[in-house]
């Protein structure tokens, strides 16, 4: 039995929409009002610490609401493709160790896009065998969190081409 199992949880939702247009929307995401505009009950603070936004190798700080607390996260983008992916991982390495990448994915269909979101979680079997309720919990808060991240981004991406 490895000591750690990598958990991926996904959420992915169809847009209306190009995948440039998916696409510009992430990647206008540059301060609090952008980031606020895209999940306002939830996303509270969002600057680039460190380099151009959306480049990889740049870091950026967010603060938002998952689960009814205050979680204060730096990301370093580790690749983007334009038009296709979005790659970023937790900066701390210690954090890293149990999130070690998040990402989005953007798959063109013919009339649509399909807008992924996924993050991959490690856990021990210590964890699992003792927190195993507290883990699917918080998990579960994530993925509700990403089910609304894509709702809303479908929401204003297909009110802004109607």
């Amino acid at each position: 039995m490895a000591f750690f199992e990598d958990m991926v949880i996904t959420d992915t939702i169809d847009v209306k929409a190009t995948a440039r247009d998916i696409f510009n929307f992430l990647t206008g995401i540059v301060d609090d009002d952008s980031y606020r505009a895209w999940h306002s009950q939830d996303h509270v603070r969002f600057e680039w610490i460190k380099g151009e936004p959306w480049v990889e190798g740049s870091v950026l700080y967010a603060e938002e609401y998952i689960h009814g607390k205050l979680h204060k996260l730096t990301f370093k983008i580790l690749k983007i493709v334009p038009d296709k992916r979005i790659e970023y991982t937790p900066v701390s390495r210690f954090i890293r160790m149990f999130f070690p990448k998040n990402e989005f994915l953007i798959e063109q269909k013919a009339e649509s896009c399909l807008f992924i979101a996924s993050g991959t979680y490690r856990v021990g079997w210590i964890g699992k065998a003792f927190f195993n309720k507290t883990i699917e919990k918080g998990l579960s808060s994530v993925k509700k969190h990403m089910r609304e991240e894509g709702e809303n981004l479908k929401r204003i991406i297909e009110k802004g081409s109607a």
